[in-house]
């Protein structure tokens, strides 16, 4: 494709923009494979809520659930699978092969997503041409692709809420990119160096604030806290929620509001030193500008219960609807809830994805309109990727 098209393209696709005139010179397009569709439909046996495998012949799992893993439009959902990274068209149901990159998410206002293709920041964005008969010809899916930045490393990518701003955390340093111009800038360093990657994910307002890992999940006494924010205007880091010895806190990600969700307790009351005791693990909001917590998703404990029996209601991820609406959290039996975003009331939305002890873990998360939840299933043997239908309306539980 001659470098004319290959900017006409990229001006349809972010008409009126500078980054639309900014870039054609660099910018490659190609056309990206489109698999036949191999999804399957089944009906939970406890909830009756139907639930999608969107691939059965193949390995998958979801993007981490802090990430968008959305296309604005609500056309795809992406997602790893053997080929690398991987889209479901929803009206069709074929498959997207993207390719291998890394630490993948998808932009929060444009049909493009953001990764790694070794140490380059780069864009995909993709201009869906669905199949009205895709049995006969398969649905066309363009992608531009351009190199954002250069970094001395980095896992993953994460995006702010209009587009302007990616972050990545390269040991021990967090680093803030500019989406149109490729500038990268430090905003602080971690220390120690953060846990699990960082974590390092921003706000979904225009807060813009950042969040990241500081701690172990489970708290150490004079060790750092789990959840720090820092504002990269200002470059300095802060602890936002003060943990107790042996609190559990995990898991956390940016909701509505500058709300932060997590999940995690304090040891059982008169038990705070019983080795056997068992974890104790609440969904939490907390309100990252007051320092107000709540439980939204309530886990359970009983004194003389097994970590295996206590587990079954107790929650590990937790990601919350873009509309405020959904909270979701899921354990390490596969058991995925919903809990009501004004009214904490739970509902069952399906159960049995995963074998206590083995198998991927669920990390459930929303599309981009709060209807359908996304989520890793073991019941097939290996992972695969699966959706499910909210079939409640929002309020009425």
């Amino acid at each position: 494709m001659n470098e004319t098209v290959r900017c006409l393209v990229y001006s349809l696709l972010f008409s009126g923009s500078l980054l639309a005139r900014a870039a054609c010179a660099t910018d490659s397009t190609y056309v990206l494979t489109v698999l036949p569709r191999e999804d399957r439909t089944e009906r939970d046996s406890v909830t009756f809520v139907d639930y999608t495998y969107l691939t059965t012949a193949s390995r998958s799992t979801v993007l981490y659930f802090h990430q968008r893993a959305w296309l604005p439009d609500n056309s795809m959902v992406v997602f790893e699978s053997e080929h690398g990274l991987t889209g479901y068209l929803m009206q069709t149901g074929e498959l997207v092969v993207i390719g291998r990159v890394k630490g993948a998410t998808v932009a929060a206002r444009r049909n493009s997503i953001f990764a790694m293709r070794g140490n380059d920041v780069i864009e995909i964005a993709l201009s869906i041409s669905a199949s009205a008969n895709p049995g006969e010809r398969p649905s066309q899916v363009l992608a531009t692709e351009r190199v954002i930045a250069t970094l001395p490393g980095g896992l993953q990518i994460n995006g702010n809420y209009n587009d302007t701003f990616l972050s990545a955390y390269v040991a021990p340093t967090i680093f803030q990119i500019s989406v149109s111009t490729g500038q990268v800038r430090e905003v602080c360093r971690v220390t120690p160096p953060a846990t699990w990657g960082g974590h390092l994910q921003w706000s979904r307002t225009a807060s813009n604030l950042l969040s990241f890992a500081g701690g172990d999940d489970r708290h150490i006494e004079g060790g750092p806290d789990r959840i720090w924010v820092v504002d990269p205007n200002e470059g300095i880091p802060h602890p936002v929620y003060a943990q107790v010895c042996g609190e559990l806190v995990t898991h956390e990600s940016w909701w509505v509001n500058d709300q932060i969700l997590f999940c995690g307790a304090p040891r059982a009351f008169g038990f705070e030193t019983d080795s056997l005791s068992g974890e104790y693990s609440h969904v939490k909001v907390l309100d990252a500008r007051t320092g107000i917590v709540r439980i939204i998703g309530a886990g359970s404990w009983m004194p003389g219960v097994s970590a295996r029996d206590l587990w079954t209601r107790n929650w590990g991820h937790c990601a919350g609807s873009d509309d405020g609406n959904w909270v979701v959290a899921d354990n390490f039996h596969g058991v995925i809830a919903l809990f009501g975003g004004k009214s904490s009331r739970a509902r069952l939305l399906t159960v049995g994805h995963r074998t206590y002890g083995g198998g991927a873990h669920a990390h459930p998360s929303f599309d981009r309109e709060g209807k359908i939840v996304v989520f890793t299933s073991n019941r097939l043997g290996e992972p695969r990727i699966c959706i499910a239908r909210i079939p409640w309306r929002a309020g009425s539980f």
